[in-house]
């Protein structure tokens, strides 16, 4: 981290005998001890060895997963820095990874910056180092260099993260928002708006007792077996900011097609809806960090749905509508009560430090 990528047995490493971050763990030996103890023991594999400012990677090896180098980056500023089913460091992890995998790619390494406030316990930035490591592990990618910054109380709120991601792209495999077609059925592996419901009710200002946990999870597992059952999958995208509602206006916008989707059949938790309705919330517009929307040719529902439903992770998959002929670039939503709404593409991102 911070340019330094060390493998325990190379050299000691450095252990922080202080109970919170402080300015001086910003350069020095400080640093060295605070990424030593903190990072390096914690993310520790082969491709930390070389003590360099950078990881290295073998480009056959790479080659030998597909024929396209996938690249993404994020990050992440959630408040509060834990709750309900994760913490900010999984899902720093599964956010990254989610993105890599949604592309058709095999998530294969990711790095991790941090910019910590002054005054954070070291136990909490220890806790969301663990929780990283565990992530990765989960997903298979490997965390392999990265970056430590220490800023003054009140530039940052406690800690943000910054992960970037490595993948390859499966041969065949070409996923595009423009790409999805008329007759094409839209699927969900699961209840929506969890996520951002959950963020909402754990934070101080709001005292609701709310029955859910995120649904934070690394999703390349899910996507592999769905692209296994389903090869001409049309379009993948993880609904997180702006929600189911935000994915289905870029598909109709950028395949210049209609989407129509059915209320009785979109999977939303009791809990969930009530929580929407105290607040004036839609839950269609609700983050989520487990969710993704597919895009498959009709043919092809019936084995990408089984193939979702055989998943832990998509056991609750369903259809929840299909593209059709109509005015390009119109999402409809048809109501329990048989009546018809638009679903309009988010104006702004309601709930603020989502993720």
């Amino acid at each position: 981290m911070n340019g330094v990528a060390v493998h325990p047995a190379s050299r000691r490493l450095g252990t922080i005998h202080v109970p919170t971050v402080t300015l001086a763990h910003g350069g020095g030996k400080a640093m060295r001890e605070l990424i030593d103890d903190v990072f390096v023991r914690t993310f520790a594999n082969e491709h930390l060895d070389i003590e360099s400012d950078q990881a290295r990677f073998d480009l056959a090896a790479l080659a030998r997963h597909g024929d396209r180098l996938a690249f993404t980056t994020d990050s992440y500023v959630v408040d509060p820095i834990v709750f309900p089913g994760g913490d900010i460091g999984s899902l720093a992890v599964c956010g990254t990874v989610n993105d890599l995998a949604v592309g058709g790619a095999i998530p294969l390494f990711l790095t991790c910056s941090v910019i910590i406030e002054e005054g954070l316990p070291v136990d909490a930035l220890r806790m969301i180092a663990n929780s990283m490591a565990a992530a990765a592990r989960r997903a298979g990618v490997r965390i392999v260099t990265g970056d430590t910054k220490v800023v003054e109380r009140g530039a940052c709120d406690k800690v943000f993260i910054n992960t970037a991601g490595i993948g390859v792209i499966r041969t065949g495999i070409d996923l595009r928002v423009g790409a999805v077609r008329a007759g094409d059925v839209l699927l969900v592996n699961g209840y929506l708006g969890d996520h951002g419901a959950t963020i909402l009710a754990a934070r101080d200002d709001l005292a609701i007792d709310l029955p859910i946990e995120s649904d934070c999870a690394p999703l390349g597992d899910l996507i592999a077996q769905l692209l296994r059952a389903a090869p001409r999958t049309r379009f993948i995208r993880d609904a997180t900011r702006g929600g189911v509602a935000g994915v289905l206006n870029e598909i109709a916008a950028a395949s210049h097609i209609a989407i129509e989707i059915d209320e009785e059949v979109t999977p939303l938790r009791e809990p969930v809806k009530g929580f929407c309705e105290i607040l004036g919330l839609d839950p269609l517009y609700l983050a989520n960090e487990g969710k993704i929307v597919v895009a498959v040719p009709p043919e092809q529902a019936v084995p990408a749905l089984a193939a979702l439903r055989a998943h832990p992770l998509g056991f609750d998959a369903c259809a929840i509508g299909r593209a059709w002929a109509g005015e390009p670039g119109r999402v409809t939503m048809r109501t329990s009560f048989g009546g018809t709404r638009i679903v309009d593409m988010p104006v702004g991102e309601p709930l603020p430090r989502i993720c």
